[in-house]
Order: structure tokens, then sequence, then C-alpha cells
């Protein structure tokens, strides 16, 4: 077996560490993110509390007992039910009911198909896939031109649903079931934003506009606000499922990224095109060497490396093949001090991880240079 066979496999994000601000389906983003070799960091920027008491329900409610829609999307189980029972409270469960049985129910999943029978009702339609995408091809297919259609909105909505329903020439309405909130636990979220601001994020997802808005909220109520800017600006890629999600970025003058179709998938696959194409890729002593976020692939083989090493290989790359002196990488390592032996550890373990100690050359009593191969020089010369 030659030595490409015996390299292990490793996804297109492996290296990268990508931040999750989802409250619902974070689970399943995180997956799909891990599945491609990411390093992920989860904090729900907020959470989702029932509507039970809320005057919008109320009259979302009226609206539908009063008019009856053509069409009604359910889409989370809970919600579902919390809908029926609170129209209970009100005294409206029966009319409600009543107007529900001679309309079309398209119903997300087998647990709110399960939810719509308990309430007496049928569904005309669930997909297997409990995919909200796949409730909205169905209805743009169908034509919702001229129909009433009420959807029952979840916590963080699939960006575009509503959008594309309006688009298509349909009257949407809303049926907030949840309310947005602050989590109850902020320490997740102070350590995503300090991550960010750190730049030990590669990318920070936003899966919902209130999410997005909601960390905006916190780096600002911490001060931080400045600095989770000018990361996002630079740094740390922010991809958005939708425009919808990306609104509150784009009121701070924020450029996100977006995949062409609203969903999870195109999302990460979206990342699995941008994080690689934004490594530094350089030619050094004969070997091809991509500079990750806490990694570094050296001829394709993933090689992970400490975080003060990718602190010097970084400042080291800012200026390939040229001489960076000691006091400047200390500079550059985290925490270390004014002691340059921290320099001289942090390089040995660099080198020992890159697994090519002819990578980094040290020049004597002047400090350290990548051995940028002769022919890119001149390509690299103004670093």
């Amino acid at each position: 077996m030659d030595e490409q066979e015996q390299r292990p496999e490793h996804g297109p994000l492996a290296g990268f560490t990508v931040g999750v601000t989802a409250a619902r389906r974070a689970d399943e983003l995180g997956a799909l993110l891990r599945r491609r070799g990411a390093a992920v960091l989860h904090a729900p920027a907020l959470r989702i509390v029932p509507l039970s008491d809320d005057g919008e329900l109320l009259a979302a409610t009226k609206e539908i007992v009063h008019q009856a829609p053509d069409v009604v999307v359910a889409t989370t189980a809970i919600g579902f039910r919390g809908w029926v029972e609170a129209a209970d409270g009100w005294g409206l469960g029966e009319d409600l009911l009543a107007r529900l049985r001679d309309v079309r129910i398209l119903a997300r999943g087998p647990k709110v198909k399960g939810a719509v029978r308990a309430a007496g009702l049928t569904e005309e339609w669930s997909p297997s896939s409990e995919s909200m995408a796949e409730v909205l091809d169905r209805l743009m297919e169908e034509g919702v031109d001229g129909l009433r259609v009420a959807v029952q909105l979840h916590g963080e909505p699939l960006p575009g649903f509503v959008e594309a329903l309006r688009a298509g020439g349909a009257e949407v309405v809303g049926v907030p079931v949840y309310r947005w909130m602050p989590p109850e636990d902020l320490g997740p979220v102070d350590r995503l934003l300090e991550a960010t601001v750190s730049r030990g994020l590669d990318a920070l997802t936003f899966t919902s506009a209130p999410a997005a808005a909601s960390l905006l909220s916190r780096a600002e109520e911490r001060g931080l606000l400045p600095e989770v800017l000018a990361a996002l600006g630079h740094d740390v890629l922010p991809a958005c499922v939708g425009p919808v999600t990306a609104l509150p970025l784009q009121a701070r003058g924020i450029d996100t990224v977006q995949p062409e179709r609203f969903r999870l998938g195109p999302l990460v696959q979206l990342l699995c095109r941008e994080l690689p194409a934004r490594a530094r890729s350089l030619p050094i002593a004969g070997h091809r060497v991509e500079i990750r976020g806490h990694a570094v692939l050296v001829d394709g083989e993933l090689r992970p490396v400490p975080p003060a090493g990718m602190a010097l290989l970084r400042a080291l790359s800012r200026r390939p093949g040229w001489v960076v002196a000691r006091a400047e990488l200390l500079r550059a390592l985290p925490g270390a001090g004014r002691d340059e032996h921290a320099v001289e550890t942090a390089m040995a373990r660099l080198r020992a991880a890159l697994g090519t100690p002819k990578l980094i050359q040290t020049v004597v009593k002047r400090g350290y240079r990548l051995a940028l191969d002769p022919a890119a020089g001149s390509k690299y010369a103004d670093g």
C-alpha cells in the first residue's frame, strides 16, 4: 500500500471551526458539518417560548375562525397542540376545529400528523422527510396563486418559506405559536462571541433573523459589538441560510454568503466551497501547505496544530519567505508574556505537528521564516 492510500480521509471542512447559532435543528446542522470534518461550536442565540396567552396568537386564531384559509401548514406537533389548547382556553376551540375540518392541512412530518389527528382532523399530505422544504415544493408545484395559506410558525421558520408563498401569489396568515427570547444561559453565547472576536471560528452560521439579531444584541450589551463586526467583516465568514436571515447583519454593514436554495444542506455545501477557497495555500520546501483554522494540510494530509503553533504559522505566512523576528512572533502568541523562550517552545511543537521540520527555517540571531520555494518567491515577495 503506497503513502497516498495510507493517508486518512478527511472532509472538505477538516481543520475548520464553525459556529452554530440555531436553537431548532441545531443537531441536524451540527451533524452535517461534523460529517464533513468541521469542529462545531454551538450556542443557541435564542430560546423559544409558547404564546398561549399572547395577543398575536389570539388575533390570528380569530382571523382564521372568521375567514377560513384554503390551506393550513402545520409545522410542529407541540406547536399545533398548543394552538388548539390556547384556542380552547379562549373559548374558540370548537370554532377553530370546525373551520379546520374543511381546510386542506399539510403536516410537516409524522409527529405533526399525529397531533393533527389527535385533534380530530385529517391531514391531506405529509412528507416522510419531515422537511419544510418538501412542503414548500409541493405547494409551489400545485400553485398557490390566489390561495389563502395559514402557516403555523415555529421557533425558526425555514427562511424564504413565507416569502416564496407570497411571491407565488398567496395570501399568508402567520400563526405565531412561539416567541423568540434570549437564552436563559448566556454562557454559551458569550463563549461564541469570544471565539468570534479571537478568530477561533472560521465561519458563523445563522438560520434565522431573530438569532442573528439576538447575537448582535448580546455583543452590544457586552461592549463587543465593534470587535464582532470587525471579525465578521474580515476573518470569520458569516453564512446565512437565506436573505431574510441576513437582514440584521446587512443592517450593520456585514456582507454574508447565502446558498441559492434556502436549506441546511445547501448552506453546508456552500461552506465546503467557501472555507477551503479562503485558506492560504503556499509552496514550501517542495510541499504544498494549506493553512486552515486549527489544522494544516501538508500535501493533502491533515495535520492538527495547537493554537500557539497556528498563531506562529499565520504570522510567518503573512510574509512568506521573509524572516520574522522572535519579538514579533512573541506578540503573535496568545498570552505568551515577554519570554522569547515561549516562541522556541511553540515553534518546536509546531514543527513536530507539521511532521516536516524543514518547512520552517531558523535564521540564527534573527528569527524564523517559511522555506518558500524559490520559484514562488517573486509572487509572494510583497507578503
